[in-house]
């Protein structure tokens, strides 16, 4: 166990680059499983969460090498189906709620399944329903075994249909696409997620043979193959590490560069910080955030206080409404942050009004932040990190505060960044990794 410990009100400055992105990496890292070619995959971040996975994958007998530093060659020619079985694999499994995403490809490839219920970030209820009827659509049967906890699939023979999704959840057709694409016939899916990351694991299986159409639409249409072959996959730059700097820079009244951000695939997370007051420029590829001693947040045109929501892509990413919480609490004027998806994320906000920020939680969903315009800034305090982003939140707000904070519970935010106190100290950060006795 660590902790980091922080001495704040610093401004940094210098150039970041962001990790390969962490919820895309937990798709495309399973796709592998579909053939017994090699696929090399690029741009891994070294976090616990994708790290988990790719033992797992390693576990059930996929050949794995780590060809460089975030470069991994996948052999999945000898895959033991009977790993799925042990109590090894239940136990890690159960650890991880990426863990999911290995059913796909092996109901697809291997026609039968089991996996724990999964577990991940404490953030609210997040059900599995979408993933196992889009199954059962395509032909899945399974049962629940509650006295051990287990799920087990038959999906011996499946047959490609029509499916309209009850949400547009991102893993739940990511998984519903690695079942479909060797399914018999053809599958369509209407109100699929279309995010970024799920256009990357479109895009990843059609270099694999698959036949995908629909990419980046709500409607996706799937032709089943017999075969799939390798290929090479390049992970796309974390965008919620992006908005999470440019949060920080705000926040510390720094001048920051954040390289290489992909800011086509990006959607409205510029805008959205924009909003809120914080002045980004745009030089070709990368972001660059000037410092700022102050900055003011927008309201509606008809002069009502904005609110900042979440909502599936190309509406603002949930996983980022943290940071604009965070950043607001320093901003001239008002927001209201609604947090649709998670009924539990916004329950930090305790620690924040201990730091001095002004904040009223409405309900679990909604929170309304008084910016103080810098006139208070935050106190340091002892807090704990309860997930992966709210615990950055909580890193960047102690990066602005006057005094030492100390975090603990920090591998909720390894989970998610990689190497962060080394690439924050980088740019000039006072924090340091602390092992408890």
């Amino acid at each position: 166990m660590s902790v980091f410990k922080i001495k704040g009100g610093r401004s940094l400055k210098g150039e970041i680059i962001p990790q390969g992105a962490k919820n895309e990496a937990l798709q495309v890292l399973c796709a592998p499983l579909l053939t017994s070619d090699p696929v090399t995959i690029h741009n891994v971040p070294d976090i616990l969460d994708v790290n988990k996975l790719i033992d797992l994958i390693a576990d059930l007998g996929c050949k794995v090498e780590r060809l460089q530093k975030g470069t991994f060659k996948f052999t999945a020619a000898d895959i033991n189906i009977d790993y799925l079985k042990t109590s090894e694999y239940r136990k890690k499994a159960a650890t991880l709620r990426g863990s999911v995403m290995l059913l796909g490809p092996i109901l697809a490839r291997f026609g039968e399944a089991n996996i724990p219920k999964p577990g991940g970030d404490k953030i609210g209820r997040r059900r599995l329903d979408t993933h196992f009827i889009g199954f059962q659509n395509l032909g899945a049967k399974f049962n629940y075994n509650a006295d051990e906890n287990l799920f087990n699939i038959d999906a011996s023979h499946l047959k490609g249909c029509y499916m309209l999704l009850d949400e547009a959840s991102v893993t739940g057709t990511a998984n519903i696409i690695m079942a479909a694409v060797m399914a018999k016939g053809t599958t369509t899916i209407y109100n699929a997620a279309c995010e970024p990351y799920l256009q990357q694991l479109c895009l990843m299986l059609n270099r694999m043979g698959a036949k995908i159409g629909g990419i980046g639409s709500n409607l996706l249409t799937i032709v089943g193959v017999e075969k799939l072959g390798g290929t090479d996959h390049t992970l796309l730059p974390d965008m919620i590490e992006i908005g999470s700097f440019i949060g920080l820079a705000a926040m510390t009244k720094s001048e920051i560069t954040i390289k290489n951000c992909r800011i086509d695939m990006l959607g409205l997370i510029p805008e959205t910080f924009r909003r809120l007051g914080i002045k980004l420029e745009l030089h070709g590829d990368d972001i660059f955030v000037p410092a700022q001693d102050h900055y003011e947040i927008e309201t509606f045109i008809d002069g009502s206080i904005l609110t900042v929501a979440d909502s599936p892509w190309p509406g603002f990413t949930p996983d980022l409404l943290s940071i604009v919480l965070v950043v607001a609490t320093q901003a001239k004027g008002t927001v209201l942050v609604h947090q649709k998806m998670f009924e539990s994320r916004l329950f930090f906000v305790d620690k924040l009004i201990d730091m001095g920020a002004q904040i009223i939680l409405c309900d679990p969903h909604r929170a309304t932040v008084i910016g103080l315009d810098r006139k208070q800034a935050l106190r340091g305090i002892k807090m704990s990190s309860p997930d992966i982003r709210a615990g950055v939140a909580l890193l960047i707000a102690a990066l602005s505060a006057q005094g030492e904070s100390e975090i603990s519970n920090i591998e909720q935010i390894d989970r998610g960044y990689q190497d962060i106190e080394v690439r924050l100290k980088m740019l000039g950060a006072k924090i340091e990794r602390v092992a408890l006795a």
